[in-house]
């Protein structure tokens, strides 16, 4: 007889990423998994979250406490509705040699939240496991996201119910420069630029602002951002760049941020000024971002 080792291909690397997506909104992308052996194989499709062992393995403490390069679980964020914010289909069937089965996943999330995730695994025979793909996603309730900078919160949903900042409190004293009657949400950015001593390159930073594409919105509503920063922010060296724009459905911009260091800087006190970011959709959202630098060592 021949031994023959079952052998597959995977159209998708170790992570599968969604994007953002409205709550409540459902998109879908395909995993191609070809037959690149001599002989049928017979698969099945496993996730996670469906896992019978998933509440005794939920018994641990969060992996962003134990683990510096980890910070979210495996299977993360879940719909309330009791129902998998991921699925796929089909969940088992045989690939010819040398054809190809398409597995479509879906993601639909039933309400906001950053950290969607599960783990998609292909089995071979209901043993033998070929494929591991991180499945990720995230959901808003406006059209826009902003992403970039260090993490500031912690990836895990809390069930706590916040109060509202009020503009004037979350940005400080003084008068609200915004109307009452506009809706408003208040976040943080941090930027860590590090400039390598003695390098001709300045320290470089971004955050990129994103436009939904959703049926749920008027397609003709865009979204307008605008980065402002006082004399204090290019004093302490730092640059922008792309700072103002305006984005149609689906498309992304990004804010450049460079950092040179002044020649009155004291290493011991690097600097830390604030600008605010308005980014303006179907509400208005405003980011109070922090501008951290400082010098590190060639080595």
């Amino acid at each position: 007889g021949h031994g023959v080792v079952p052998s597959t291909e995977c159209s998708v690397g170790e992570v599968l990423d969604m994007g953002y997506v409205m709550a409540r909104d459902t998109v879908t992308a395909t995993v191609q998994i070809k037959n690149t052996s001599s002989m049928t194989l017979l698969f099945s499709v496993q996730l996670e979250s469906l896992s019978p062992t998933r509440d005794r393995d939920r018994q641990k403490i969060p992996s962003f406490l134990t683990s510096s390069l980890q910070r979210t679980e495996i299977v993360g964020t879940q719909n309330y509705n009791g129902f998998s914010v991921f699925r796929v289909s089909p969940t088992e069937g045989k690939i010819e040699a040398g054809m190809s089965q398409d597995l479509v996943v879906t993601f639909s999330p039933d309400h906001e939240s950053l950290y969607y995730s599960d783990r998609l695994k292909v089995l071979l025979f209901g043993k033998h496991t070929a494929h591991e793909v991180q499945l990720k996603g995230a959901a808003r309730n406006h059209i826009m996201f902003v992403e970039g900078g260090e993490p500031l919160d912690v990836p895990v949903e809390s069930l706590a119910v916040t109060p509202p900042v009020a503009p004037q409190e979350a940005l400080g004293k003084g008068k609200a420069i915004f109307p009452e009657s506009e809706k408003i949400s208040i976040m943080s950015l941090l930027l860590l630029l590090e400039f390598v001593e003695g390098s001709a390159e300045p320290a470089r930073a971004e955050i990129t602002v994103g436009a939904i594409q959703s049926p749920q919105m008027a397609a003709r509503k865009s979204v307008e951002f605008s980065l402002d920063s006082g004399p204090e922010v290019r004093r302490a060296g730092f640059e922008l760049d792309g700072a103002k724009g305006a984005l149609e459905r689906g498309q992304l911009k990004r804010i450049g941020v460079s950092w040179v260091p002044p020649a009155d800087l004291q290493t011991s006190d690097p600097p830390v000024v604030s600008a605010l970011l308005t980014v303006k959709g179907d509400i208005t959202e405003c980011y109070r971002v922090l501008l951290m630098a400082r010098v590190v060592s060639a080595a």
